[in-house]
C-alpha cells in the first residue's frame, strides 16, 4: 500500500493558570480562531476549538508525524503571546502547566464535536474540575 493512512482524533484540554476566569466573551471567539490557525499552521486538522472562561477544548485530527506535546506547547505558547500582545487581560496571561489529551475513534467524532460545541450549556450543570475528573475516569 502506498502512502500512510491514519485516523487519530484527540481532544486536548488545558486551563488558564490558577483556573482563573480570564477568557472574556468579548474576545474568546478571536482566541478560538487563533488557536484553530495554529493547528492549521502545524498542518493538523482542527475539528473544533471551544471552551469557557477558565479552559479550552481543542478537538484535532492528528497526523502521526506530529508529537502531541509539540502541538500543545505551540498552541499554549503562541496563544498566550497573542492574548498578551492584544492586551486582553491585565497583567501577564499564561496557561496552567500540563494538559489532558484523550483519543477517540472515528465513530465518536460527532459526539465529541457536539460536547465541545455546547460547553456553556454543559457547564451550567458541571464545573471544569468535575468535567475533567469525569474525562479521566473514562480512560
Amino acid at each position: 500500500m502506498a502512502g500512510t493512512y491514519s485516523q487519530i482524533y484527540l481532544q486536548v484540554v488545558f486551563a488558564v493558570k490558577g483556573r482563573e476566569n480570564l477568557i472574556a466573551k468579548s474576545w474568546k471567539d478571536d482566541l478560538h480562531k487563533y488557536i484553530t490557525g495554529i493547528i492549521r499552521e502545524k498542518e493538523q486538522k482542527p475539528i473544533i476549538v471551544n471552551g469557557m472562561s477558565d479552559h479550552i477544548h481543542a478537538f484535532v485530527g492528528l497526523k502521526p508525524s506530529m508529537r502531541i506535546s509539540d502541538l500543545v506547547r505551540d498552541i499554549k505558547n503562541n496563544s498566550s503571546k497573542f492574548i498578551n500582545e492584544k492586551g486582553f487581560v491585565r497583567g501577564k496571561f499564561s496557561w496552567q502547566e500540563g494538559y489532558g489529551v484523550f483519543s477517540y475513534s472515528h465513530s465518536h467524532i460527532e459526539r465529541v464535536y457536539n460536547y465541545i460545541l455546547n460547553q456553556e450549556e454543559h457547564h451550567l450543570k458541571k464545573t471544569f474540575k468535575d468535567e475533567y475528573l469525569e474525562l479521566l475516569k473514562k480512560v
